[in-house]
């Protein structure tokens, strides 16, 4: 499933630290990147991460982007990276929280500092299936969902099916019971979770409809009915989790959003493999355009070309 073990980057001296403060006072840390000198601005962008995967995973990415006119800010959810205050066994973050409180002060936060009217998400799997949950979803102009998906179990091929079942439903509920905090690193899923994220993400990648499971019987804080913006889902072909199966799940829950579904071939791009995480890999830069095109609002051809 997840490794981003990557060699860790460092933002280049273009960069600033961000203190990002949510709603309930919890602070997020994160990185901004201006935009290169001398660039046509394009909207800002904010990266939200994967489950379990730090931000600077995606650093040497935010860079490339930055040159290419995008202010853009990138930064960790609580209880995960420069996020996390004291211990993991300590943390009460549900994932929940990483929607309607960590993403949602991400995106004023960059409004604030940008001067900007709306911004563009680049949203790395579960950073791409939230903006159901926010209530400042208006203030997003596209939402560019990268392997982006419920993580549906029934949506998935049964061999991996099996494999997520088993680790989701029987080896994290051990490991919470045990060391007090979801072990994911173990069975492949990035970095150790707090139980309560942990908890949720197995709940929700069962039940199917990711998101829409934190807001039952909640009307007043689930906009995903009323989410107009328009949403570009790019998935790989080798993608065990995001399948065309959990993405037709995903976009279901957004019935009034504008949408573009491209699914890609590795071997058409120069790669033998793609997958769910190497998008934002330095060895995957040939899909970088692909993503900025995203972006600026371009329709992407079945073939990952550019149309108008």
């Amino acid at each position: 499933m997840m490794n981003d073990k990557q060699t860790p980057t460092h933002a280049d001296d273009a960069h600033e630290t961000a203190e990002i403060i949510c709603g309930d006072g919890y602070r997020l840390h994160g990185h901004f990147l201006p935009r290169a000198a001398g660039t046509s601005a394009g909207l800002p962008v904010l990266i939200s991460p994967a489950t379990g995967v730090r931000q600077h995973f995606y650093l040497r990415f935010a860079r490339w982007l930055a040159a290419q006119g995008h202010d853009v800010l990138v930064f960790d959810y609580r209880g995960i990276g420069l996020s996390l205050h004291g211990s993991l066994r300590d943390c009460n973050a549900t994932l929940a929280d990483w929607g309607q409180q960590d993403q949602v002060a991400a995106i004023d936060w960059l409004l604030n500092r940008t001067g900007a009217e709306q911004i563009v998400i680049i949203g790395h799997s579960a950073g791409g299936q939230m903006i159901g949950l926010l209530p400042n979803h208006h203030r997003v102009a596209r939402l560019v969902g990268v392997a982006a998906s419920t993580g549906w179990f029934k949506a998935m091929k049964p061999a991996f099916r099996l494999k997520a079942h088993f680790g989701m439903r029987l080896v994290l509920p051990l490991g919470i019971r045990l060391k007090g905090y979801g072990t994911t690193a173990i069975i492949g899923l990035g970095e150790n979770l707090p139980a309560g994220v942990a908890r949720q993400w197995g709940q929700w990648c069962a039940a199917g409809g990711y998101a829409r499971n934190a807001v039952k019987h909640q009307a007043h804080r689930d906009f995903h009915s009323q989410v107009r913006t328009p949403v570009t889902v790019l998935h790989a072909e080798d993608d065990d989790i995001a399948t065309a199966g959990t993405v037709a799940d995903l976009l279901s829950t957004l019935p009034s959003a504008p949408r573009q579904v491209r699914c890609l071939r590795p071997h058409e791009h120069g790669l033998r493999r793609i997958g769910h995480l190497d998008w934002f890999r330095q060895s995957h830069q040939v899909l970088w355009p692909l993503m900025a095109q995203a972006v600026r609002g371009e329709h992407i051809t079945p073939d990952g070309r550019t149309q108008g």
